[in-house]
This record gives structure tokens, C-alpha cells and sequence, in this order.
């Protein structure tokens, strides 16, 4: 094989596939429709033709067939005039339009035969394109719902193109927030175990630092509260003395209060 021979193969192919995706076969169907009621029209403009000429032809038979009556009564009349002369004339010319009425009744014979096989034609012509349309029609509704089918089915799949790109960002979304999640949680960890500071944290520092701080914290706390406690048992201690009271005694209680406001007393 040449390598022309090669290229317009490949060039065929190419070409094939190319019109086999660009064509609709609703329309093609359409366009042989049009095409069928396009040469239905044709017959039958035909047939009307050919029925004008048959017409034509039957008015002329008629017109010749008077002429010849009228010529018939002319020679009668002549020979009872006794002219002999003027009837055979007559006789003559009603001869010659004779042979023209048996010649246009010929043509007339031919021209309604072929009115009537064209009429036959038409008549199948058209059932065939009624046919047609009803066939064409069918085709046309099947072939919708088929590419309905298929649409909806590839949309379900995801093999459209468009719910195709809808599911691959759905996909890239749902891969990078995994990534995102999988990031926090390994810095959290990280964060937990030391390796890396919390720069947003307030208490920043190592881990004995922190533990100290929580200490500091918790003997202020236990520090206020002892000196409340002192303030609701009229013994008020100052804020910065209350770890000191603390450590002095125990707090009196309401007892202890009384025994040692009555004391005094027993002295005097």
C-alpha cells in the first residue's frame, strides 16, 4: 500500500468517526422525511399534469367530434339539394378530422393510463411515507429515551463529563481536608509530647516550669482562701500574711471564739 493510499484511508477513518459523533439521527430521519414528501410533492404534481393533458386532449376529441356531426349534417344537406359536390367536400374534411379524433383518442388512452399508474405510484408513495413518518417518529422517541437513559446513568456513575469534574473536586476536597486533619492532629501530638511550643500558650517554658507555676497558683489560691476564712471568723489576715497564718495554727472556730472572749471575764 502507497503511502497515499495510507493517508486518505487514515484521512476516511478519521473522518468517519468524526461524522459518526457530529451526526444526530433524529435528523437524518428528518431530512429523509423531508426528502420523501419533497418527491411525494413531485409525483403528484406529476399526476395533475398528466390529468391537465388528458383534459386538454378530451376537450379537443369533443370540439373535432362536433365538427364532424356538423359536417355530416352539411353533406346530408347537400345531397338533398342535390349537390353532390358539396357533400362529398364535406364527407372529406368529416374523414380527415376523424383520423385526428382517432389519434388524440389514442393520445387520450395513452395519457389516462399513465394518469392511472401514477395515481397507483402516489398512492403507494404516500403509504410508504406515512409509513415512514410513523416509524420515523417511533425511532426518534426511543432514541431520546435512550440518551436520557444514558445521561442519567452517567450521571449517577459519575461518568459525565460534568458531574465527572463535580466528583473529582468533590474527591480533591475531601483529600486535602483529610491532609488538613491528619496535620492538626500529628502538631497536636507534637505539641503534647514537647517537641514543639505553643506559641499562643500563656505559660510558656519546659515542663518543670509549668508544674511550678500550677504550684504557685494553687498556694494562692489555698492563701485567699484561708484569709476568707479567717475575714468570716472576725480573724482577718492579711492577703500577703495568709500562708504565714496559715502555717501559724488552726483556724478557731466559733468554740474556740467564745471560750476566749469569756476568759477575761473569769479574771476580773
Amino acid at each position: 500500500m502507497s503511502l497515499w493510499s495510507r493517508f486518505a484511508l487514515i484521512f476516511k477513518s478519521k473522518a468517519s468517526k468524526a461524522l459518526d459523533r457530529a451526526e444526530d439521527p433524529r435528523e437524518t430521519l428528518d431530512y429523509s422525511y423531508q426528502k420523501q414528501l419533497d418527491l411525494l410533492a413531485k409525483v403528484r404534481r406529476g399526476v395533475a399534469d398528466v390529468a391537465t393533458s388528458r383534459k386538454r386532449v378530451e376537450l379537443q376529441v369533443n370540439q373535432l367530434n362536433q365538427q364532424s356531426t356538423k359536417l355530416q349534417e352539411q353533406a346530408e344537406k347537400a345531397i338533398g339539394l342535390g349537390r353532390e359536390d358539396l357533400a362529398r367536400e364535406a364527407l372529406t374534411r368529416k374523414s380527415g378530422l376523424i383520423t385526428q379524433i382517432n389519434d388524440l383518442q389514442a393520445q387520450h388512452d395513452s395519457l389516462q393510463a399513465e394518469e392511472e399508474k401514477l395515481t397507483l405510484a402516489q398512492q403507494r408513495l404516500q403509504a410508504r411515507v406515512e409509513a415512514f413518518r410513523t416509524r420515523k417518529e417511533t425511532i426518534k422517541a426511543t432514541y431520546t429515551a435512550a440518551e436520557a437513559t444514558t445521561k442519567i446513568n452517567e450521571a449517577v456513575t459519575g461518568i459525565s463529563d460534568e458531574f465527572g469534574d463535580v466528583g473529582a473536586a468533590i474527591q480533591r476536597a475531601e483529600d486535602k481536608t483529610a491532609t488538613m486533619q491528619a496535620r492538626a492532629g500529628a502538631v497536636d501530638e507534637l505539641i503534647a509530647s514537647g517537641a514543639l511550643d505553643d506559641v499562643t500558650s500563656l505559660n510558656k517554658g519546659d515542663d518543670i516550669t509549668r508544674e511550678l507555676e500550677a504550684m504557685s497558683s494553687q498556694s494562692d489560691v489555698e492563701a485567699e482562701l484561708a484569709r476568707l476564712k479567717g475575714k468570716a471568723s472576725g480573724q482577718e489576715l492579711p492577703a500577703a500574711d495568709a500562708p504565714d497564718a496559715i502555717e501559724a495554727g488552726p483556724i478557731l472556730d466559733g468554740t474556740e471564739e467564745k471560750a476566749t472572749a469569756e476568759k477575761p471575764t473569769e479574771q476580773q
